[in-house]
């Protein structure tokens, strides 16, 4: 595996970390800008809706420099906002730090992941992206309680101070360690990038990944009061299983990461539908702490762990240019605001357990977005004018087809 991969790994891990500081800030913050908590829990929302509709929009500002210099520039603007952040004095600036960083973060996913695909070889593209994606699982395992830990001990202030040094070193690795590559070859530039998205197969291959993390998001955003309230631990033990089911993330992600190049399709159907089971279990057992506990573990290990099946689908729905890859962000993102945003309207109206079997119904929707991959005729009839003949190279075309029969590659564009 390419060194550079590790060093994309370095960056996401602190977009990650920096996604989830304020979560746990907010008494902190509340206080130190004078605001209420809930408008603290607002830049939360302000961040994910910076990420999916922003995103996209600077990653087509960076598109025409080479990956290195467009990592490099993201890292600037993703700075700026830390910067911003750590010296706000008004909710109005903390609130434009967020955006900005947000935007940033979500950038830098689209053009890393594209960049996973670039520097490594077609049959280990999975591979590359679960290495990547390794940033975010540890994001979520250790970004949080250290953030959590530097702002407890020092001020929040300093929690935006570490993660904007962590920047800086991810930023200085990347310029010596990462090579100066081309641009992706075979876009055909802005108009090449947007011209794969006419096509509707890559539209609902979008969609199997909002709903993938969307199940998750429903039951992760809840965890703690369920935990609290309906199974009964304390709220000192609390993080302890939240670090175990980050554990269990990392370790999902190294074995998705292994299966995605050559089955991403049954990878996904068999993640979507263990996560209806434990979700569904979850939700009858939440009184029970045994039970909870291996739920609990089980989500974790087939929740977010998809993204190297969901990123190697739809790169070979679309292509692995860094527009697609942030779009593709930009339609997890969105699964995170509905899991979350419906979650908390069903705990309103139905209960705590409401988001566990929300969350069910969510990964059993991802199922059927994958109908038209598993029953043979479908998918030509998905995507009208597109021709049959393979549009990857002729070697990858050819090992794609033989690795996972029902995955229409030969209706794809080079992964």
């Amino acid at each position: 595996m390419p060194r550079a991969v590790y060093l994309l790994a370095l960056g996401i891990f602190a977009m990650v970390t920096s996604e989830f500081v304020v979560a746990g800030l907010m008494p902190q913050m509340a206080d130190g800008l004078g605001v209420t908590v809930p408008e603290i829990g607002y830049l939360i929302t302000a961040f994910a809706v910076a990420m999916a509709a922003g995103g996209p929009f600077l990653t087509v500002a960076v598109m025409r420099l080479r990956p290195r210099a467009a990592l490099l520039t993201l890292f600037a603007v993703f700075l700026a906002g830390n910067v911003l952040a750590a010296t706000a004095t008004t909710y109005g600036a903390m609130l434009a730090a967020r955006i900005v960083t947000g935007v940033a973060a979500q950038a830098f996913f689209g053009v890393s992941l594209s960049l996973c695909s670039q520097l490594t070889r077609p049959e280990v593209r999975g591979r590359a992206v679960a290495v990547a994606m390794n940033g975010l699982m540890l994001g979520t395992l250790l970004g949080l309680p250290l953030s959590t830990l530097v702002g407890e001990h020092f001020g929040w202030r300093a929690a935006f101070w570490v993660i904007s040094a962590l920047a800086l070193f991810a930023a200085l690795c990347t310029a010596l360690g990462i090579p100066d590559a081309d641009r992706p070859a075979g876009g055909g530039g802005i108009r090449g990038e947007l011209a794969v998205f006419k096509r509707r197969k890559l539209w609902l291959t979008l969609l199997t990944s909002t709903f993938v993390i969307g199940a998750t998001f429903s039951a992760f955003s809840y965890f703690n009061p369920v935990l609290t309230e309906v199974t009964g631990f304390s709220a000192g033990s609390v993080p302890l299983l939240l670090i175990a089911y980050g554990a269990a993330t990392v370790v999902g992600n190294w074995v998705v990461g292994r299966l995605a190049d050559r089955y991403p399709v049954r990878v996904l159907l068999c993640g979507l539908v263990l996560n209806a089971v434990f979700l569904a279990g979850f939700a009858l057992t939440a009184h029970l702490p045994a039970p909870t506990v291996a739920f609990l573990l089980g989500i974790g290990l087939v929740g977010v762990t998809m993204n190297p099946a969901m990123v190697t689908r739809v790169q070979r729905a679309g292509n692995a240019g860094p527009l697609v890859n942030s779009i593709h962000s930009s339609f997890i993102t969105l699964g995170i605001i509905i899991g979350s945003s419906l979650g908390g309207l069903a705990i309103d109206a139905y209960g705590l357990r409401s988001p566990l079997w929300l969350g069910a119904a969510m990964a059993v929707a991802g199922v059927l977005t994958l109908v038209p991959d598993l029953v043979p005729g479908l998918v030509p009839g998905l995507v009208p004018g597109l021709p049959r003949r393979s549009l990857t190279r002729p070697a990858e075309g050819a090992a794609e087809r033989a690795a996972d029969a029902p995955e229409p590659v030969a209706a794809s564009s080079r992964p």
